[in-house]
């Protein structure tokens, strides 16, 4: 087979929120590392080394002491602030070693490689150079299709030979590639199609890769699908361009504990409407819709039990922190019932789209508050930047309760984080200090 003189290369940042918080900590190299979930619920990070030991994904965090007796195991709160920052120069470095790429997630790109490169050359020189201005590990996998190079990625992080960059660059490559490579980890096969294709037999990648285009077609009836087997036989047909925005953005939390009064679930709702209209202003979109929904705990039979959904259209789309949130509050209101004790609840925001030519309505909003509005909002955001997220909160983000002396304290933010990790590089009050 002849592959086209283009390429593909994926970066992966290994173990990323765990590579991140080593970054400042270099005494946990080599030890094991977790990362926990929102509200410090359940593993969803872990070092090779704690992979070792046994620990799952999604193990419970009140477990991993009565799994594992004895054992030191560094605990982390998830540090999406830090995790950000820190991928965000990973990104950049990259961004300046390469003709053209899109990132893909917080830890991946997707890179477009000139056909005159030394592949693996570069591959190399960009670990280093990653390695080396960041402190955080990369693996790179290069081929001519973005499916198989998320199958060398999957080689250069698991064999130390391939020195952190594998390409596939013949089809020779690509049959000893695919026949070592189980069909539920490729890119693209899901978990029910990866049942459906063991039952049919197909246990490897090579396995779905050699057969028929019309049988996948007729068993599988999926464009998707298709396309992931044409990718595996070498022909580049997943769309180049940059992935959509998303058509909706959702923000949600389970509590710590539960929640019964108005007042609390008020904060949670607006912390996460706020962080909804952040996200719209950092892809530069609006919303035309926002939605709130609340519910008890299931798995409490003992409790009364209560779940509800409330969207409304907003006259003018907007991106706006006050207005979101604003709108979010008087879901919350409607659907809100005295009584139960609720343990989650979330902000959904849809219909989004460009917010250029954007016309407002003039019974709902003047084109003078509408400049207010994204004034605000921009210095809320430059503010946040400098100094950490939720420097400057709207009043509706924040609650109060007695703290036994007669005073009230303010809480901004209610998520648990016990075990979180400063953030040197996007606070000044957590800055390094050399002693």
């Amino acid at each position: 087979m002849f592959f086209p003189m283009k390429m593909y290369a994926i970066v992966d940042c290994d173990n990323c929120y765990v590579s991140c918080e080593r970054v400042f900590r270099p005494d946990l190299e080599g030890r094991p590392v977790v990362v926990l979930s929102n509200n410090d619920g359940c593993v969803v990070a872990r070092s090779n080394e704690a992979k070792a030991m046994g620990v799952k994904a999604g193990t419970p965090f009140f477990q991993l002491e009565q799994m594992f007796p004895g054992k030191k195991i560094a605990v982390f709160s998830s540090n999406y602030e830090l995790y950000g920052e820190l991928t965000g120069r990973v990104v950049n470095i990259i961004r300046n070693e390469s003709p053209a790429l899109f990132r893909y997630s917080i830890d991946e790109c997707f890179v477009y490689l000139d056909s005159e490169l030394d592949y693996k050359k570069w591959g190399e020189e960009l670990h280093k150079k990653i390695r080396k201005w960041t402190g955080m590990p990369v693996s790179i996998g290069i081929a001519p299709t973005k499916t198989l190079a998320k199958v060398a990625s999957h080689f250069a992080k698991k064999y130390s030979g391939y020195n952190h960059c594998c390409v596939i660059d013949t089809d020779e490559k690509r049959q000893k590639a695919l026949r070592l490579f189980p069909v539920d980890d490729v890119w693209g096969v899901g978990r029910r199609y990866a049942a459906k294709l063991t039952a049919y037999g197909v246990k490897t990648a090579f396995d779905f890769a050699c057969r028929h285009s019309d049988w996948v077609r007729v068993t599988f009836n999926n464009i998707v699908i298709h396309r992931t087997w044409q990718e595996l036989n070498g022909v580049d047909c997943v769309p180049n361009e940059e992935m959509a925005k998303k058509k909706s953005i959702c923000t949600s939390r389970s509590f710590n504990g539960m929640i019964s009064d108005y007042t609390t679930l008020r904060t949670h709702v607006s912390n996460y409407a706020a962080r909804c209209a952040e996200k719209l202003r950092s892809q530069n979109t609006v919303c035309s819709v926002v939605g709130v929904f609340i519910n008890t705990n299931a798995f409490r039979e003992d409790l009364a039990q209560y779940w509800n959904y409330l969207d409304r259209r907003l006259i003018t789309p907007s991106n706006s922190s006050v207005t979101i949130v604003k709108a979010a509050g008087q879901l919350l209101r409607d659907i809100y019932r005295h009584g139960y004790q609720y343990k989650k609840a979330g902000v959904i925001v849809m219909g989004i789209g460009n917010p250029y030519p954007m016309e407002h309505d003039l019974f709902d909003i003047t084109a003078e508050q509408l400049q207010k509005m994204k004034r605000l909002d921009a210095v809320i955001d430059r503010i946040n930047r400098a100094n950490g997220s939720e420097t400057v909160v709207l009043g509706s983000q924040q609650y109060t309760r007695p703290n036994g002396e007669g005073k009230a304290e303010v809480f901004a933010n209610a998520i648990r984080h016990d075990f979180r990790s400063p953030n040197p590089t996007t606070r000044w009050s957590e800055i390094i200090r050399l002693v």
